[in-house]
């Protein structure tokens, strides 16, 4: 069950694989993206240290969050992973030139994951031509429906 998406990675990428990974989160991280109040639209995925960080991943806390935790909304989180994965991701973004796009924030039996895209950025005209079959797709399923 998705909990958020960011639909600006498919507009701004060609998502080729997909992963899905863990996120070392804190109680209060956890229950603040319960009650629906995370945002991965800015974020992005880093490689330091061979290991995966996700950043710029907003999580408004609760106001009901304890005293004593003084919560940090977009502090970088780690993401968890088989270490072959983290090896095959790290070398497709050092040498081939790809990047990684947060795609979708969800429950994996009773989990929160991240699914990850490796990705390649589009060029102006390739967003042009994305968007003009998505408007060719919706105009073809108007015709179909009105006859």
């Amino acid at each position: 069950m998705s909990i958020v998406q960011n639909k600006k990675a498919f507009h701004d990428y060609f998502i080729e694989q997909r992963f899905e990974a863990g996120i070392a989160l804190e109680g209060w991280e956890v229950k603040a993206i319960r009650a629906g109040r995370a945002q991965i639209k800015e974020a992005y995925v880093i490689v330091s240290n061979s290991e995966l960080l996700l950043l710029g991943c907003h999580i408004t806390p609760l106001p009901t969050a304890s005293l004593h935790v003084h919560p940090d909304p977009t502090r970088t989180r780690k993401l968890l992973l088989h270490a072959e994965e983290i090896n095959r991701l790290i070398g497709s973004v050092e040498r081939a030139g790809y990047t990684l796009v947060p795609i979708d924030l969800h429950y994996s039996r009773g989990l929160i994951k991240l699914e990850i895209g490796l990705a390649k950025g589009k060029k102006q005209h390739d967003k042009r031509a994305t968007e003009k079959e998505k408007e060719w797709q919706r105009e073809q399923q108007r015709l179909l429906r009105s006859k």
